[in-house]
């Protein structure tokens, strides 16, 4: 068996305030967020599924965000802290001095109902990546499993990849409205799961596919979705099927409330 060898890098943590730029519907429920500002100088993010923390403004229209201090984090005292949810850097662009972030149209929520309703000239601000998952570059395939809120992960994993690398893509989207269309020099084997109408926490499209997903050679196995399907995909592949614990990045992108 081929040893190969994940590792982790850490970032020095920068809170920076921007401003959106450009707004793009990319599909019924994806907007794509452009945002820059002199405070972006120095933003780097080494591994398609790193994330970011995002602030918006809290209930006063005010952005409060924490300072860094010994024990982590510290919000100012007598200020409601910012809102704030973690989300995957799409694109971003060091000469222009720009990032996208691609935000998913679900209804109520901090998050989302900023991003329906944000415009060039409105404030964002943001912490991190902190650190970076580097997955090694040599296995045979690479099996790429989300619904749509892994989508930006799995759209910027794919664009990254170099011209013969092997993947296998399993994305669940609300409707097949919500399909992108995701370039690659990769050789990739794309399959588009749409819900029509399904519960996103409570349905198994991305198991069902993934039961029947049989890479050969070594492969890696990257999921991310709602946390209690992400667990219980992590288990199959890793108990019922033996795939190595150090081949598989499980993750739960949210969490079903019900």
């Amino acid at each position: 068996m081929t040893q190969h060898e994940n590792r982790t890098v850490r970032h020095p943590l920068v809170f920076r305030r921007v401003e959106v730029l450009e707004v793009t519907d990319l599909t019924p429920h994806m907007r794509r967020i452009v945002v820059g500002g002199p405070e972006l100088e120095g933003f780097h993010s080494a591994s398609p599924d790193d994330h970011i923390k995002v602030f918006f403004p809290n209930a006063d229209g005010e952005f409060v965000t924490p300072t860094l201090g010994p024990d982590g984090p510290v919000f100012p005292e007598g200020k409601a802290p910012s809102p704030a949810r973690d989300y995957t850097p799409r694109l971003h662009d060091a000469d222009a001095n720009t990032l996208a972030i691609d935000f998913v149209l679900h209804g109520d929520g901090a998050a989302s109902n900023w991003a329906a309703a944000a415009k060039p000239g409105d404030r964002l601000a943001f912490g991190g990546p902190r650190g970076s998952f580097l997955v090694a570059p040599d296995f045979d395939h690479y099996v790429l499993v989300g619904d749509e809120s892994a989508l930006p992960a799995i759209a910027r994993w794919l664009e990254e990849m170099p011209a013969g690398q092997k993947a296998i893509v399993l994305i669940e989207v609300p409707e097949e409205g919500d399909q992108q269309a995701l370039a690659t020099r990769a050789e990739a084997d794309i399959t588009w799961l749409p819900r029509n109408c399904g519960h996103p926490a409570l349905g198994t499209l991305l198991e069902d596919a993934l039961a029947g997903v049989s890479p050969a050679g070594d492969a890696f196995w990257w999921i991310a979705c709602e946390s209690a399907r992400a667990r219980r995909m992590r288990i199959a592949l890793s108990e019922e099927r033996g795939v190595p614990k150090d081949w598989i990045r499980a993750t739960g992108y949210w969490k079903h409330a019900g």
